[in-house]
This record gives C-alpha cells, sequence and structure tokens, in this order.
C-alpha cells in the first residue's frame, strides 16, 4: 500500500471511529433518559430502553413491535418535545 492509500486509510477509519463512538454515545444517553424516563412515570421494573420502548407505546398505541424496530434515532425523534431540558445524571457522565 502507499503512502498516500495508508494515509487515506486512517483518515478514513478515524472518522469511522468518531462517527460510531458519537452513535454509541447517543444511544446510552437514550437509554439513561429511559431511566429518567422510568422514574418519573413510576415503572416498578422497567429501565432503561425498555421504559422507552414501554412509554412510546402507550403515548401513541403503536404496537410494541414497530417501536422495538424503530431505530435509535427515530426514538429520539418522537421523544423530542419530553428530552427537551434534561440533562444526564451526574453519574451517567
Amino acid at each position: 500500500m502507499t503512502t498516500k492509500m495508508s494515509q487515506m486509510s486512517k483518515e478514513r477509519y478515524e472518522i469511522l471511529k468518531r462517527l460510531n463512538e458519537a452513535e454509541g454515545n447517543l444511544a446510552y444517553m437514550l437509554a439513561v433518559f429511559g431511566d429518567t424516563l422510568a422514574e418519573r412515570e413510576g415503572y416498578k421494573h422497567l429501565e432503561g430502553m425498555e421504559a422507552i420502548h414501554f412509554y412510546v407505546v402507550h403515548k401513541f398505541k403503536w404496537l410494541p413491535a414497530q417501536v422495538r424496530s424503530m431505530s435509535a434515532a427515530d426514538l429520539r425523534f418522537v421523544l423530542t418535545e419530553e428530552m427537551s431540558g434534561w440533562t444526564a445524571p451526574v453519574d451517567a457522565r
């Protein structure tokens, strides 16, 4: 591999790494918000993404399978208003 090709690969991998880290961080924060949502809604046995799914099913009257098939980006979108002003707990940062 030429030096130029090697440099391009290195840059590409760094971009991929940062992109996947950002997506992972967004998914993590959504799950953390699920904990907050579970506490706010008084869920006794749900937390994280299960709480998110349960809330969305009941709020929008969608089927569980429909909600579970949604991407994290779509879930964040439908929860935009609920997440407005929310900050993660200190222990989750």
